[in-house]
Order: C-alpha cells, then sequence, then structure tokens
C-alpha cells in the first residue's frame, strides 16, 4: 500500500502542483487549504504517514497545528515537513522545536521537497546495532524505547534529534561531516545545500543542557561527539 502524505496549504495551485507529484512518485495524497481542515483530515481515517504543512495558513499557523500534533499521543510520532515562504533562521529553530522534522523554504525545488519526503519515511528508529539502555557521562538513553535523559532529566526529543544524537554517539571521538551526517541521518544527497544539519545540532544542544557540550564543532568539516565526558577541548 503506497504511503499517504497530507498536503496542508492556502496556494490551491501549490496544493495540486506538490499533488500530482507526490503521486506521479507514487504516494497517495489527501490535501487540506486551512488548518481547520488539515486537522479533520487528520483526526479522520487513514491516517497519512506524513505531513507537508505550510506555516501560514488563513485561520490558524502550522506551528500551532505542530504543537496541536505533538501533543496527542496518537499523533506524536507523524512527521512533519514545515513549508513557508519565511526562512529567518527564528522561524526554523521555533518549527524544529515544536517538532517539525525538517523545513522546506519557499520558493523550493519539487524535486529537492520530493527528496526530503523520502528522506523522511526512510528513517529508521536509531542507527544500526543500536540497543538497549546507555550511559556516557550525565547522559543515558534507552534506544528501545527512545528515552535520554540528562543528569537524571528527560529530555523530549524528536525521532530525528535521537537518530542524530545517537549516530555521534555510536561514532564518538570520530569528526562527522555536515555531508555525511546529511546522508546518514537525513537520507539526503550530500550535494543539497541546505543548512539543516547545523540548525538540528544548535537546536539538539540547547535540548541536552549540560550534555550539549558532549557535540563539538569542528570549524569547517562537520561535528564530533566528545570520545570521553571529561575531555572537553
Amino acid at each position: 500500500m503506497a504511503e499517504t502524505v497530507l498536503v496542508v496549504d492556502d496556494e490551491v495551485d501549490l496544493v495540486e502542483t506538490l499533488s500530482f507529484n507526490l503521486q506521479q512518485a507514487g504516494y497517495a495524497t489527501r490535501t487540506a487549504t486551512n488548518g481547520k481542515q488539515a486537522l479533520q483530515t487528520l483526526a479522520s481515517p487513514p491516517r497519512p504517514d506524513l505531513v507537508i504543512l505550510d506555516l501560514m495558513l488563513p485561520d490558524m499557523s502550522g506551528n500551532d497545528i505542530c504543537k496541536h500534533l505533538r501533543s496527542d499521543p496518537a499523533t506524536r510520532e507523524l512527521p512533519v515537513i514545515m513549508l513557508t515562504a519565511r526562512g529567518d533562521e527564528i522561524d526554523r529553530v521555533l518549527g524544529l522545536e515544536l517538532g517539525a522534522d525538517d523545513y522546506v523554504v519557499k520558493p523550493f525545488s519539487v524535486r529537492e521537497l520530493l527528496l526530503r519526503v523520502k528522506a523522511v519515511l526512510r528513517r529508521g528508529t536509531s542507527p544500526e546495532g543500536a540497543a538497549g539502555t546507555r550511559s556516557f557521562g550525565c547522559l543515558k538513553l534507552d534506544t528501545d524505547a527512545h528515552r535520554i535523559w540528562v543528569e537524571g532529566e528527560e529530555i523530549t526529543l524528536t525521532a530525528l534529534e535521537f537518530r542524530l544524537v545517537t549516530t555521534l554517539l555510536d561514532r564518538k571521538g570520530r569528526v562527522q561531516s555536515r555531508e555525511g551526517l546529511l546522508e546518514e541521518v537525513w537520507h539526503m544527497p550530500a550535494e543539497l545545500t541546505t543548512r539543516t544539519v547545523d540548525t538540528h545540532v544548535k537546536r539538539l544542544r540547547q535540548k541536552l543542557k549540560a550534555a550539549g557540550p558532549y557535540i563539538q564543532t569542528v570549524r569547517g568539516v562537520g561535528y564530533r561527539f566528545v570520545d570521553h565526558p571529561d575531555k572537553l577541548d
């Protein structure tokens, strides 16, 4: 059965264009042109496998819808790609903070959006070979349950953020390039020009609080997880 993508945007022409291209790529589609329609669609089966969500809707913001999805246990893990004409970093960070899995700024390439849809739907739950409960300094994570604690306090991460931190932890001490992370965590071609990795790492550090410094920037290359919690360069 084809995976279903819900396209939510008040630009009817854009909704039709995306629906056509998604269907050509093998996906089933559902559509909504405002927030009320989107919530009604999400409440009626079958639930979509991914939502492409415009930030600026006529009756409510996409951020409010994303927040609603993340607060409902039934839709908490539903992947969301934000679609918007607003490209300021503060908008991207807010969307990611509320639980969006990716952020695409208009105008955009339909091909790139399709690659992002494919990437989000392909993401596994954890890096290959990772299982069980592990501890590293003040950080503790349960890869089977997708739960993480810092200094005993449970931290809420999106599925992508959890995959990112476990990928870095599994390769602690080794530098991971942005291009490599884009392919490994996002499953996107490395040649795509995107600041997605930097934006996610910045937000992930903030969420990890005392464990945030474990993720180090290697200027001009990428990121690495410290090889020992007591060795912070």
